[in-house]
């Protein structure tokens, strides 16, 4: 099988790509050479890491039945621990933290260049350090049917409590963890909705790590009341102290917003927060996708060091109480999230994430196969 691909826009940045695939295994050859190939049996996609194209350039892709027989991006589950412990190649990356001290699942660290990790590591209230249940990379809301899942104050806060994983996959091309978990009360005696988070990790270099980060939330016991508040991220995020921007670093949106003053409370479709950890320039970006709910969204994102995704909390993003971001989810019903994360080398240019995220968007289109 070939098909003969289209890049006519601009440069695509060699990244995960995808194709209609109804067979068991494949291999790409792109230019007379394999390339990382897996197969998606969900979707019925044959997933690649495709090469850098110029714009205005087409190239042929020749798909052949064979399988990649190395496991490039490894995902390792150890229940004692609770965490699942993520490889791309021999480089440690990240953890998912999903065991039974948890309050709620998250990523951290998200490891970069020279061993860097953006994600400020996780602290407790016997540590310095502000926020503590700003843990890496997870999801929260601050009042969902009145239970406060945003906070760790103890007896007050709501718990998300994993239940069972779906799909842990190691592959070629990408790893996956897929969980299913219930929000509970305080007590964790009533179940509020179900959660499936779907996390993708591609098999990217140190310099352009990418995740694709999928949730559905579920209204299986009645109607969610997602009430406005800035207290929210359905995908969060906390940097490495010495990249935030009330220190050494800085974060922009796709407007061209800089820092607290221009991209909190605004609409954009990307932010982008970086600086140095170590001495060593990284950063992290991440992408809304345009069938998520109130896109572009808004970002609670913070000179020190909080960057999150939040559709909801427009009474304080407007400073008008007579704006609401209330949103009701009706019994039955699911919400659905996509968002990429793009964990990086350099600041916003030196990364290319404008290009990044239109490549996002926009990939090479196939012309004929």
């Amino acid at each position: 099988m070939k098909v003969t691909l289209k890049n006519e826009m601009r440069k695509w940045l060699s990244g995960p790509y995808v194709i209609p695939f109804d067979g068991e295994s494949g291999i790409c050859v792109f230019k007379g050479k394999e390339i990382p190939s897996q197969v998606d049996r969900k979707t019925k996609k044959l997933v690649m890491i495709l090469p850098e194209i110029e714009q205005g350039e087409n190239v042929e892709l020749e798909i052949k039945s064979a399988s990649m027989e190395t496991s490039q991006v490894r995902c390792i589950d150890n229940p004692d621990r609770g965490v699942v412990d993520i490889m791309i190649g021999e480089q440690y990356f990240s953890s998912y933290h999903y065991g039974k001290h948890v309050v709620r699942p998250y990523l951290n660290p998200l490891i970069t260049v020279g061993g860097k990790s953006v994600l400020r590591p996780p602290v407790s209230e016997e540590k310095e350090g502000d926020h503590m249940h700003h843990r890496g990379v997870w999801v929260a809301h601050g009042d969902i049917n009145g239970v406060d899942n945003w906070s760790e104050v103890p007896g007050r806060h709501g718990w998300t409590v994993h239940q069972e994983f779906i799909e842990i996959t190691s592959g070629p091309v990408f790893g996956r963890i897929h969980e299913r978990s219930f929000w509970m009360d305080p007590s964790k005696t009533k179940k509020i909705c179900e959660e499936e988070r779907i996390i993708t990790i591609y098999n990217m270099p140190p310099e352009s790590r990418i995740i694709d980060h999928f949730v559905v939330l579920k209204a299986t016991e009645e109607e969610l009341v997602f009430k406005d508040t800035k207290e929210s991220g359905l995908l969060s995020v906390r940097v490495m102290p010495s990249m935030q921007a009330n220190r050494q670093g800085r974060f922009e949106n796709s407007y061209g917003g800089i820092n607290e003053n221009e991209c909190w409370g605004k609409r954009a479709e990307w932010c982008d927060y970086y600086g140095p950890v170590d001495g060593v320039m990284v950063g992290i970006s991440v992408f809304d996708y345009p069938e998520n709910l109130r896109y572009p969204t808004w970002w609670h994102i913070r000179n020190y060091g909080l960057f999150s995704a939040n559709f909801f909390g427009l009474s304080d993003f407007t400073g008008n109480k007579k704006i609401s971001g209330t949103y009701i989810l009706p019994a039955y019903e699911s919400l659905n999230l996509f968002y990429r994360i793009y964990v990086h080398k350099g600041d916003t240019r030196q990364a290319n994430v404008p290009v990044r995220y239109l490549n996002f968007l926009y990939p090479p289109q196939v012309v004929k196969s």
